[in-house]
This record gives structure tokens, sequence and C-alpha cells, in this order.
């Protein structure tokens, strides 16, 4: 079955084809180490955790770059505010990335490479630059890309240069949209920046954001490489601009497919402390919700689809979360012998629209709606009678290997140490006089397992299911 993904350069779906047979070069945009990530931020890990896992499900074997920006406008700024080195503030917030990562159920990349670690290759690369007559350096002392030395600029995000205000220079990071203009590919020292500079050829400075990523993608991914993410807000100018000093200094194309996911909303408005709907990972922790909750709603939408966000959203994955657990307990409870081949059936034909969807573009949609049909058949089978241990088994399979895209299922968990112990203990008291075949206090316990807000389920076996009432 072969991969299709909405190239942003062509604005259309088209075939996935890497450079190299059964490999993909990935360089997705990572966070900038200056507060906490939040859900927006990780709409668009989540995205390209889906496409990395979408892509290892199909064989491919992926190798992933995601930077990590340490010095940039924003770092340097906070980094005073707070009285601490930059490399000291940076490092908090690295390490609370990667806690939130491993939180997430985010599958790592295989390099996570830091910018004030990689000043030696930008330089070279606007060295490389100025050579070839893209780059020049300003009276302000810092080194500006010429995008009118670059006739394909714009290419990505169609902008219509005749039509934007051009012929002036940005130094800052980021830029306002209607500015087509040079930018700073190394910004000369001035006091804001404090003891944060690194000696070059053009004097005391340091790197621009944009020149960041081009130099590291470079360096771990060769120069052309297949695939680069990130959301819809880097399309431009930052992916214009890499593109531009990527191309101007190799003249080879850089990137084959561009994918881009939307914004995230937060009960239905963009997300703003302003108006009380902004969250990190930890302030949703800090409620009780859990990551594999949280995951699930971030991945519910397609990832070229506006995404809302809500706490109820959140309520709703865990009821979610919680039929798929009673359902694998439900499975792994079968234990009539012999096969059962309409369950062979119900998983091939899962595992064929599963596979469908997430090839047509990570059509998530319509990969979740295979996995609950799964489970609706799975407990009809269950139901009639007519399931066996090797059919259930079967079933749990094609979860365990759903899982693998979806992050989130947990199939294999042992849940009984979620409920209080009391509960438990009460439950297995049940199940001892159930064998001794003494249903008064069989029936007594359970009732006693009822006030404290919880059900047990018979299975078969003399075994039980606990949930909530």
């Amino acid at each position: 079955m072969s991969l299709e993904f909405f190239n942003t350069m062509e604005r259309r779906v088209v075939p996935f084809q890497s450079i190299r047979p059964g490999k993909v070069g990935m360089y997705t945009c990572g966070p900038t180490v200056y507060n906490y990530a939040h859900i927006g931020n990780f709409r668009a890990y989540m995205f390209e955790d889906l496409l990395r896992r979408t892509l290892e499900y199909f064989g491919y074997k992926v190798h992933q770059v995601m930077n990590l920006t340490d010095v940039d406008d924003k770092t340097i700024r906070d980094s005073r505010a707070a009285g601490l080195p930059l490399r000291e503030f940076t490092a908090k917030y690295k390490q609370a990335f990667f806690e939130d990562l491993k939180t997430l159920n985010i599958e790592p990349a295989e390099v996570y490479p830091a910018a004030t670690d990689h000043i030696p290759q930008m330089i070279r690369l606007i060295s490389i630059l100025m050579e070839k007559g893209y780059a020049y350096q300003a009276e302000d002392r810092s080194i500006y890309f010429s995008i009118d030395k670059f006739p394909d600029y714009g290419k990505l995000a169609r902008i219509d240069r005749e039509n934007q205000r051009s012929g002036v220079r940005i130094k800052n990071d980021e830029y306002a949209k209607d500015s087509v203009a040079d930018f700073a590919l190394w910004k000369a020292w001035d006091e804001l920046d404090g003891d944060v500079a690194w000696d070059s050829p053009w004097g005391k400075g340091r790197p621009g954001w944009h020149i960041e990523c081009s130099a590291m993608s470079s360096e771990y991914l060769g120069d052309a490489f297949d695939i680069h993410t990130g959301g819809i807000d880097n399309m431009f100018p930052h992916h214009e601009d890499e593109i531009a000093q990527s191309e101007a200094a190799t003249g080879k194309k850089w990137v084959n497919y561009w994918l881009h996911c939307a914004h995230l909303m937060v009960n239905g408005e963009k997300m703003s402390k302003s108006l009380g709907n902004f969250y990190t990972l930890r302030d949703l922790l800090k409620m009780g919700w859990k990551g594999r909750e949280i995951r699930w709603v971030l991945i519910g939408a397609h990832y070229r689809k506006k995404l809302n966000f809500t706490l109820d959203a959140i309520g709703q994955a865990r009821e979610t979360l919680t039929r798929f657990d009673e359902f694998f307990d439900r499975m792994r409870a079968v234990t009539k012998e012999g096969e059962c081949s309409e369950a062979e059936q119900v998983v091939a034909s899962a595992a064929a629209a599963f596979s469908a969807a997430i090839a047509e573009d990570l059509n998530i949609s319509e990969a979740l709606a295979a996995m609950f049909e799964l489970l609706r058949t799975g407990n009809k089978l269950a139901d009639s009678g007519e399931l066996t241990k090797s059919g259930a088994e079967r079933i749990l399979a094609a979860f365990r290997k759903f899982d693998t895209v979806i992050g989130a299922l947990e199939v294999d968990a042992v849940r009984t140490a979620e409920f209080p112990p009391e509960v438990v203990a009460l439950a297995e008291e049940r199940k001892a006089a159930r064998k001794a075949k003494n249903f008064a206090e069989s029936d007594r316990l359970r009732a006693e397992i009822g006030k404290l807000g919880f059900v047990v389920e018979d299975q078969p076996g003399n075994e039980y299911r606990l949930k909530k009432a």
C-alpha cells in the first residue's frame, strides 16, 4: 500500500517516495526553550509523532532530527530577566520538554541538536552564502540574506512579491507577514544580548533563528532530505527563509515534502493567557488528567484541520479509553478453545481499513473508525459465545499493531491497581465466596462494592472485572 501526503509546496496530495528506499530523513521544528511548551506546541509535535509512527508502520526506517532553539530573541530576553546564564536558563526547559514528550508517549527523535552546539556549522553556511553573493554585511555590522538574489523566494508560502513591502531589512527573528525583507543570518552583538555572543569572521555576534535549522538539518540529514514539518504558522517567514538560504548555498532542491499542521483552538478561541484558556501539559496533569487522555484529544482531528481543545473533550477521551480498557480485559478473559474464523475475518477487515486510512494523508478519523468497528464486532462475538481464546488473541494483536500508530491504548496494561485497595479486597472476598458457592455472601459483597461506587462483573473461570459505577 502506497503512502500519500499533502505536500504544502504543491498544495495537493501526492504519492510519497523516499530518496533512499526504505529510509526517511525527516526534520521537525522543535521548541524554543524559554518556557514550558503549551498544548498548541504539542498539537504540532503530536502530528509529527503520528507521521513518524505511520512511516514506521509501513516499514520505513525513520531518521528524525528535531532542533532545540536555545538562542534567539526570546531565550536571551528571558534569561536576562531571570538573571541566569543562557545555558543554565534553557537547560530547565529542555529537561521539561523531554519529560513532556515521555508523558505524551511521543517517540524520541534520533537527534535533538541544540543551536548553541552548532555555531561553527552556521558560520560555515553563512560564509558560503557570502562567497556566492547571496548575503552581505550591512551598516549595522549584521549579515543579511538578499531575497532579491534568490528568484524563487516565496514559492512555499505563495507570496506575491510585487504587492508586498520589500527593500527593508529585518533583524528580529520573527516578523510580520507583510514584510518580505532581507533577513538576518548573523546578528552583530549589542547591549541587549548581554554575554551571549560568539566570534565570527564578521565580528562578535550570534546567529539568526532561520539559519539554525538550515545548518543543523544539513549536518544530520545532508543537503537534501525527504520531509520537513511544522505548524502552519512556521511556513512564513521561517520555512520560506530556510528554503532560500539552503538552496542558495547548495544549488539543490532542499526538501521533497513539506507537511504543515493547522492551529489548535481552545474552547473555540485562540489560546491566550488573557482569555484564561492557556494550558501547558503540566497544567492539565495537575488537574488530574493523564498523558494518554490528552494524547487522544490531540490526535483526534486531521492534522490539516483546526483542532478545538476543551476539557470536556479530555473527559470524553477518558470514557473512550476506559471503554477500550474494559474491552481488552474482556478479550483476555475469553477461555473457549478452538478456532474462530469470524474473528479472523473481522480482524483482517479492520486492519485493511486502518492501513488504508492512515496511508491516505494520515486520515485519523477513518483509522479510529476501523478501531471502533473492531471493538463493536469483538463484543458482539463475545456476547454470542462464538469467540474463542485464539480469536480474542487475534483481536488483541490487531489492537497492539494499531497502537504502534495511536500510542494511547495500552492494550496489555494491568489496571487492577488503579482501584482503591478496599474495593479490590472486597472483590477478592467475593471471588472466594463464589468459589465456595456462598451466593448470599457474594451478593452482600457485591452490594458493599456498589456502595463504594464500583461495579463488579463476573467473568469466565470465576474471574471478575471492576469498573466505576
